[in-house]
């Protein structure tokens, strides 16, 4: 605007110089033109008052030596009228007016515009007049000669002046041009752009100089300010794209303009997919705009309260709960440039809620079960045992013992999970491996009697002791144990292997059962995780393993792991390295 405003009065300034030029030349020139006529005039009045004179003298002259002069002087002033075009008449009068001779004016087309008389004399008396009359022919053509002459010599003055303004503004306004340009180019980040300075006055010359010196440190400064911004920006970007969680940043058009990887593999994107775009379009696999309602939710509500207290919801991208938290994003000054939304996966969380509740569920229905078999039995006992037989309440006895050890066993896993959770240490001793094994085989075999089970346990040799939680692999082995007497067929068998390996121990429990399908192989060992199907059947709390694997894998720096086919049986196992413990004795 101020630009514009300068051009215009800048024009106005031209303009009105032009028109003062214009009106100053043009009153100079009708000041000489009208000068010049006068002078024109009044020249030609003398010229003819000589005429006049001259033959006023020429009559005298004439009638000093003649008596007779009307033919001398008819002779002398046809050829005075004669000889000059612009000379109308010429008329001799006495001394009492009347005419004497008028020589010109007979029949003639002219019309004298100047009329000159002098007097006649001979012997100094006055004895008439002459008179002459002009036409000013000759004056005309001379005015109209000089005025054009003039107006040709203003016109060409006033071109020239104006030329001269013209050009003298064109170069002015070229050098503001050439200014406006460089200026134009910097604003637009073109930082380093030189002025040439070729063909400019000193003045214009020191300001471009200044321009370019100004170009050429905002030049220096932007190759420093650039690298700072790069760095701070890759510095930002390396941190974003490092973060565990997705990272979604959009301006404040709702347009996509960073995405980390973890944002690009939670939604199933490719690369730059999303960039540039808005995120209200996003399609989850559902074919759901999971984006388009929370984010109106979130631009109709004040950004003070979103500040304090981001909006959070959740969405389902491929079976997969995404977490989502979208917060408003300020600058530094507190001004409002978009958004960012954090994706959080949630699916393991939301697998062990289920878990969790499921596990709850079966807790409650296993407790359920051993005391309502023990309430029932005791009550069976205390109310009519004196009627049973001596087999028969054995029988009572043995059932309830058998609930009574599988309701400690729940409870001890509940114990031991929870001890787990809270991170309690394990103290470790030196003990003795095949104690261990003999142990836990004795204790489970009177479960194998109810099944017709047999174990059979091989073990390798000079297997020295070494460091563990006695109690921990117990249990473990235990778990393990009970595990394959539960899922074997009747009248099957159960074979423990117990051997070195290196500088490790290995224990397997091999069963003849149904076996475990590669799927579910992976998460066998995740804490409340049960394989619900027409094949595993038997109720628990899905703990069991988990607490194996953590007192394996936690506490001990071992490994459990599982072999397993469909129909064919299973093998679990673990390892417990043997390595550390040998050289902490020595």
């Amino acid at each position: 605007m101020a630009n514009q405003v300068s051009l215009t009065t800048q024009n106005r300034l031209i303009i009105s110089g032009l028109m003062l030029s214009t009106v100053l030349i043009v009153a100079i020139a009708f000041f000489a033109i009208f000068n010049i006529q006068k002078r024109l005039n009044e020249g030609y009045h003398n010229f003819g008052q000589v005429v006049s004179k001259m033959m006023a003298i020429e009559y005298s002259e004439i009638a000093n030596q003649k008596a007779d002069t009307y033919d001398d002087l008819k002779d002398y002033a046809d050829t005075i009228v004669s000889a000059h075009s612009d000379i109308v008449f010429a008329e001799f009068k006495d001394e009492n007016g009347n005419t004497i001779y008028k020589s010109g004016d007979q029949g003639s087309q002219k019309i004298p515009n100047i009329t000159v008389s002098s007097p006649l004399t001979i012997n100094g008396e006055n004895v008439g007049s002459v008179t002459v009359g002009m036409s000013g022919k000759i004056i005309h053509q001379i005015s109209n000669t000089t005025r054009l002459s003039l107006m040709i010599v203003f016109a060409v003055a006033w071109i020239v002046f104006a030329f001269v303004i013209l050009i003298n503004t064109y170069l002015i306004t070229r050098e503001l041009r050439i200014l406006h340009d460089g200026v134009h180019k910097i604003s637009g980040g073109e930082f380093g752009y030189k002025i040439e300075e070729k063909d400019v006055s000193s003045e214009i010359k020191e300001l471009f100089n200044s321009f370019n010196n100004m170009s050429h440190k905002l030049h220096i400064y932007e190759e420093q300010n650039i690298e700072q911004l790069t760095l701070e920006r890759n510095k930002l970007e390396a941190i974003l794209m490092s973060i565990a969680n997705g990272v979604v940043v959009c301006d404040n058009n709702d347009n996509v303009v960073l995405l980390n990887n973890h944002a690009h593999n939670l939604l199933e994107l490719e690369k730059n997919q999303m960039i540039d775009k808005k995120i209200q379009n996003y399609i989850d696999t559902a074919g759901n705009y999971c984006f388009k309602e929370k984010i109106e939710e979130f631009k109709d509500t004040p950004l003070e309260v979103m500040e304090n207290k981001p909006l959070e919801f959740n969405i389902q991208v491929d079976k997969r709960t995404i977490k989502s938290v979208i917060s408003p994003m300020f600058t530094r000054n507190k001004d409002y440039v978009g958004y960012i939304i954090v994706l959080i996966d949630m699916t393991k969380e939301a697998e062990i809620d289920a878990m969790r509740s499921t596990f709850i569920s079966n807790v409650s229905h296993e407790l359920r079960t051993p005391v309502t078999v023990l309430r029932s039995y005791i009550d069976t006992l205390y109310n009519y045992g004196n009627e049973f037989d001596y087999d028969t309440q054995k029988e009572f006895i043995g059932t309830i013992n058998n609930e009574i050890i599988r309701l400690n066993r729940m409870v001890n896993d509940i114990l031991d999970f929870s001890r787990m959770e809270a991170n309690a240490q394990m103290e470790k001793s030196v003990n003795s491996i095949y104690e261990v094994v003999d142990n836990c085989v004795n204790q489970v075999q009177a479960l194998t009697k109810e099944r017709n089970l047999s174990i059979i346990v091989h073990k390798d040799e000079n297997i020295s002791e070494f460091s563990f939680n006695y109690d921990g692999i117990e249990r473990a082995l235990t778990n393990l144990l009970s595990n394959a007497i539960k899922y074997s067929p009747e009248n099957g068998e159960i074979n423990v292997n117990l051997k070195k390996i290196g500088k490790e121990v290995e224990i397997t429990v091999t069963d003849k059962g149904c076996g475990i399908a590669p799927e579910h192989q992976k998460k066998i060992f995740d804490r409340f995780y049960r394989i619900e199907n027409n094949i595993h059947t038997v109720k628990g709390t899905g703990l069991g393993l988990h607490l194996v694997k953590t007192t394996i894998e936690k506490y001990h720096n071992g490994k459990v792991f599982v072999i397993s086919e469909l129909g064919k049986g299973s093998t679990f196992g673990f390892t417990l390295p043997i390595e550390i413990y040998e050289e902490n004795l020595v």
